[in-house]
């Protein structure tokens, strides 16, 4: 019980400094902190499976959507300016084919069945086994077969958002520390009166 309420306390902190801290960074490092917590109090529920996606799937994964998003703003690289001449007409058209492409693939396997036959038997005893509420079995069915489009559809709008981020704010000039950035322009404006003096 008192490991409850320190990892409690832990979460709580950890929240409030993610939403509170000034520099992104800061807040993915205590969003890490945060699902790390989470992670540890579904171990103590006796949910490893849960423990180790949290870990492997928001530790692992979306955090790191988060830091290549903070980096790309930060790189230097220009808003696309997009135009009937800007975009090449052959990459276009790949890039729409494959996204008919996936958008096929995934309906037909969300409708498909089985292929693989479920073992009556699993060294992981019923957790192992489909058709078990909350078995890793039954998990895996149905996220890769009857939850599959759902599923590749919120992989597409994480990418989709990505993209976005850095169309509507990148930036043409490459990141500067604040300090640097100050001390550059006090010395860009001393130039400037002494050539005014002058």
């Amino acid at each position: 019980m008192i490991s409850f309420w320190i990892i409690a306390a832990v979460l709580i902190v950890s929240a409030l400094w993610t939403v509170t801290a000034r520099k992104p960074i800061y807040s993915v490092v205590s969003l890490l902190l945060n699902f790390a917590a989470l992670a540890t109090t579904y171990l103590i529920l006796h949910a490893e499976f849960l423990a180790v996606m949290q870990m492997i799937v928001y530790s692992g994964a979306i955090l790191m959507l988060f830091v290549f998003v903070i980096a790309l703003l930060n790189s230097g690289i220009a808003p696309i300016v997009l135009g009937r001449d800007r975009v090449p007409v052959a990459p276009a058209a790949a890039a729409a084919l494959a996204a008919i492409a996936f958008v096929a693939t995934t309906i037909a396997a969300a409708h498909a069945p089985a292929i693989v036959p479920i073992a009556s038997h699993s060294p992981l005893g019923a957790v192992g086994r489909g058709n078990v509420f909350g078995s890793i079995g039954d998990f895996g069915q149905a996220l890769f077969l009857s939850r599959l489009l759902p599923f590749e559809i919120t992989a597409l709008i994480l990418m989709v958002a990505v993209v976005g981020v850095v169309l509507l704010a990148g930036d043409l000039t490459p990141y500067v520390p604040t300090r640097r950035r100050a001390e550059q322009s006090r010395r860009a404006l001393r130039e400037a009166i002494l050539r005014e003096g002058k």
